[in-house]
């Protein structure tokens, strides 16, 4: 039997990324599926059958059925980019909370449509970037703190990448290279994760400037398949971070931040080489041994396990917020909105540098 603070989720769509949220929500102890929607009745049915979703959950042949259904707490939005829009206000205005896959949005003025329907109704709003949610994430951060005394000191550098080797199928038909779907193509789907993890090696402190390489690939529908971007901040703590994402590369999940009295790695910052498990190295107070022939420290390795999967932390975090909102009454949490806007920015930024041929764009 369900727990009296379980939040039951509706499914909007089934989409390949809706399966993996749909394991996530039955492995979350205060979440469970209570229904899910399609345009088609039967891909409803198929997709409940083969994720062996219990009979009790309502299945519907449209979204706007799911969206009358009183006892449906929250949605989860996997639908192309340009349909987050149009679902999450309705969701919204619906009292509904919303979860909604990242990119969270084309640009920031479709956010801040869904932003508003979402703080004027009183719902929580979140993204799917999971990785934030991993308990290695907190772990990293307690090395950002200035105040502990393990820190790396203030940021300097930080270097990510989020690349995937693809097919010509996906080249070809994939929602993500489809200039009526997912518009942004490799920015919104991978540079995500990456502007996601360099704003929060920084604190969410927006950067100065953001400035597109001019390497950035296209379909012939205009869609990126590849780019690279850099991000600064000014003084007082001048950073730079640079970020490749890419649809044509073997896959890499890097994040690297360096600071002024060391620096950290991660190889799989988005999705861990392990679902129970994951590590980073750390290095203090590294310097040239005599004649430059070796490193006086080396790396040390942390491991951090973790009982649920990240996307089920994920669940579950939204979970507590839309119970505590739901049965006591609290405000939504403001942090989760806040970084999804600050990333749509930085977004945006990068589009817009390259609009203008790659000249910097202050933020």
């Amino acid at each position: 039997m369900a727990n009296t603070d379980t939040v039951r989720f509706g499914i909007l769509g089934c989409a390949n990324i809706a399966r993996k949220l749909a394991r996530a929500i039955t492995l979350a102890p205060n979440g469970t599926i209570c229904a899910i929607a399609s345009r088609s009745l039967e891909k409803a049915e198929k997709f409940a059958a083969e994720n062996n979703l219990p009979a009790s959950v309502r299945i519907y042949g449209n979204y706007d059925e799911i969206m009358e259904d009183s006892v449906v707490d929250a949605v989860y939005i996997p639908l192309p980019t340009s349909l987050h829009v149009q679902w999450a206000v309705t969701a919204a205005n619906k009292k509904k909370h919303v979860i909604v896959e990242k990119p969270a949005a084309l640009d920031v003025a479709e956010l801040d449509r869904i932003l508003e329907a979402c703080e004027s109704n009183g719902v929580q709003f979140m993204d799917g970037s999971m990785w934030l949610h991993h308990p290695r994430t907190a772990h990293m951060e307690q090395l950002l703190s200035l105040s502990s005394s393990t820190s790396i000191g203030p940021v300097h550098f930080i270097h990510s990448t989020s690349t995937m080797p693809t097919t010509q199928e996906f080249l070809e038909n994939n929602i993500r290279v489809k200039p009526e779907l997912d518009a942004l193509g490799a920015l919104g789907d991978l540079a995500w994760y990456c502007i996601n993890a360099s704003l929060w090696a920084k604190g969410y402190k927006l950067p100065t400037t953001v400035t597109a390489l001019p390497d950035v690939t296209r379909n012939s529908a205009g869609v990126i398949l590849s780019i690279t971007t850099s991000l600064q901040w000014d003084k007082p703590n001048q950073t730079v971070a640079n970020i490749h994402c890419s649809f044509l590369s073997h896959t890499s999940m890097d994040l690297a931040v360096c600071g002024s009295n060391g620096s950290m790695h991660v190889k799989d910052f988005i999705i861990p080489y392990k679902e129970t498990s994951a590590k980073f190295d750390f290095t203090f107070g590294a310097k040239f041994v005599d004649l430059h022939i070796g490193w006086n420290v080396k790396p040390e390795e942390v491991h951090v396990a973790n009982k649920l999967p990240q996307e089920a932390l994920m669940v579950q975090e939204f979970a507590r917020l839309v119970a505590s909102v739901r049965d006591c009454g609290s405000y939504p949490s403001t942090k989760w909105p806040e970084i999804s806007r600050k990333t749509q920015l930085v977004v945006d930024a990068v589009k817009k540098s390259l609009e203008l041929g790659c000249k910097p764009v202050a933020l």
